[in-house]
């Protein structure tokens, strides 16, 4: 039987990638990665934030084409009910999907203001009240899964769908100097340590640039 494929877009500037990335890595499928070309139109809409995801992240596997970060997470879930993807708990997986629902459809003044980028460091960076907004939804969802559920990851013990989701934002947090404390401080080191996480990252340090210019753009309005 072929390998699985995942393919993704750029690492350093696709959050959308990472979780897909992620979500393969809880499953515990050894998928092979394969950036796509950055030419194509699909792609380059989802890395310039007209859309939050069309084609990328791609899971290519047992003849099936899964696209979309939410049902990429179903299948896996469903094909590796073992790998705990999603909580034991009826009540702690139905906040797992709620939350993760939510990243996935919302947080647009987020995505817009502060769009991900590993390789850079903005201190001091202005958030306005559209993002600032968003940055405290999030928060309070963080504060609220690891006072429930005990941390050290959103739902507990163990990292879920919901970490895969939220694991991009907290690069956003480092890119733009938003202070975090307490829990969400833990919270956001753990997620940099996690393994695939830190994989991912260091893979995005040694990234081409891709020859799409407006990414060079900060983007605060």
């Amino acid at each position: 039987m072929d390998r699985p494929r995942l393919l993704i877009s750029s690492r350093n500037y696709s959050s959308w990638s990472l979780r897909g990335f992620l979500l393969c890595h809880l499953a515990g499928l050894d998928a092979e990665v394969e950036a796509v070309n950055l030419d194509d139109p699909a792609v380059r809409a989802e890395l310039l934030l007209q859309s939050s995801s069309i084609r990328i992240p791609c899971l290519l596997m047992d003849g099936l084409r899964i696209w979309d970060t939410t049902a990429i997470a179903e299948t896996l879930n469903e094909r590796f009910p073992e790998a705990r993807m999603l909580p034991a708990d009826p009540a702690a997986r139905a906040r797992c999907r709620s939350i993760a629902g939510e990243m996935h459809a919302g947080f647009q003044a987020l995505r817009a203001s502060l769009p991900m980028n590993l390789r850079a460091h903005r201190p001091g960076f202005r958030i306005w009240s559209g993002p600032r907004a968003d940055i405290e939804r999030i928060v309070s969802i963080w504060r609220e899964c690891l006072g429930h559920w005990g941390g050290p990851w959103l739902m507990g013990e163990h990292p879920t769908v919901a970490d895969a989701m939220y694991a991009p934002v907290v690069t956003r947090f480092l890119t733009y100097d938003v202070r975090l404390d307490g829990a969400c401080a833990a919270y956001g080191g753990r997620v940099m340590e996690w393994g695939p996480m830190a994989e991912w990252v260091a893979a995005a340090q040694e990234e081409p640039e891709p020859p799409i210019h407006e990414l060079e753009v900060d983007a605060e309005f």
